[in-house]
């Protein structure tokens, strides 16, 4: 049994008990936006350094970054429940259970992550049928996305993550098994990179020009001032791309891009404003 599935059991008995917990502490932007989705963000006291959804998290301590969570802030908070990632939970776990603070990690890779999250949230907190709406609601948008565009053609996409702001060094690019790229997929488009990898993987720029892409997914980095990078001229350096020549390279700079939650309705329509802008509402223009 995984370390968190035995608190989770506790947690379930408890909600059914006591209502669900009464003080909960998030340690990712994804398990905040879930938390106010499924209708217990009131008992949220704290949250990480980079939580900004919904808004009310101005008013709340911050325990730290997502690898670097304060133990001693948590336990100052007193918090009936902890709810952080499954990929965060080596980082923090076995310190939350030194202190007997009851926790729930949950998974947070792939789409079908992201709702086995929100089930597992608002169980957790007493909330299961929010959670199960929620869920529905989920898919209904993302099936209303991917209908739109199932008979269009599946241009390659190579999207990417992560990079050294103003080069073409150090790129990580989302592989299938990530929600990511199973969002992409949604919206019309293909994984330019082999299954081979599963979620997010180390790329050349030989490799890109080996792969090229159809189109281009960058997630902007650098400032938005005047001293920012400029997209263009940094895959200019690759100018024998396709996607380069054919201006088919696109930023991606929504807030909500790297949160696998419920948000997930959100990327999608960006994914598919760039991949089939013909099949894209007005509305979502």
């Amino acid at each position: 049994m995984s370390f968190s599935r035995l608190p989770l059991l506790f947690l379930l008995a408890a909600s059914v008990l006591c209502g669900g917990p009464k003080r909960i502490v998030s340690l990712s932007p994804s398990t905040t936006e879930i938390l106010y989705g499924v209708g217990a963000f009131p008992e949220v006291v704290g949250v990480s350094q980079y939580c900004s959804y919904p808004p009310e998290v101005s008013k709340l301590p911050r325990v730290g970054g997502w690898q670097t969570s304060d133990v001693e802030k948590i336990v100052a908070l007193r918090p009936d429940l902890v709810v952080l990632t499954q990929a965060q939970a080596p980082f923090i776990a076995d310190k939350l259970a030194a202190f007997h603070i009851h926790r729930v990690a949950v998974p947070a890779q792939s789409l079908a992550d992201v709702f086995s999250a929100i089930r597992i949230i608002g169980s957790a907190t007493g909330h299961p049928d929010q959670a199960s709406a929620l869920a529905k609601q989920t898919h209904a948008s993302l099936d209303a996305i991917h209908a739109k565009v199932a008979k269009l053609d599946r241009p390659s996409v190579l999207l990417v993550v992560s990079r050294t702001p103003g080069t073409l060094s150090d790129l990580y690019v989302a592989t299938p098994g990530s929600y990511l790229m199973d969002l992409v997929d949604i919206a019309g488009g293909k994984s330019a990179v082999g299954a081979e990898r599963i979620g997010y993987g180390k790329i050349s720029k030989e490799a890109v020009l080996r792969l090229d892409p159809d189109i281009i997914i960058d997630f902007v980095h650098g400032s938005k001032t005047t001293l920012g990078e400029h997209l263009a001229d940094v895959w200019n350096d690759l100018p024998e791309l396709r996607a380069v020549r054919e201006k088919h390279v696109y930023p991606a700079d929504d807030p909500f891009l790297p949160h696998p939650s419920q948000f997930v309705t959100r990327t999608a329509r960006i994914f598919e404003r760039i991949i089939h802008p013909e099949a894209a509402g007005e509305e979502e223009r």
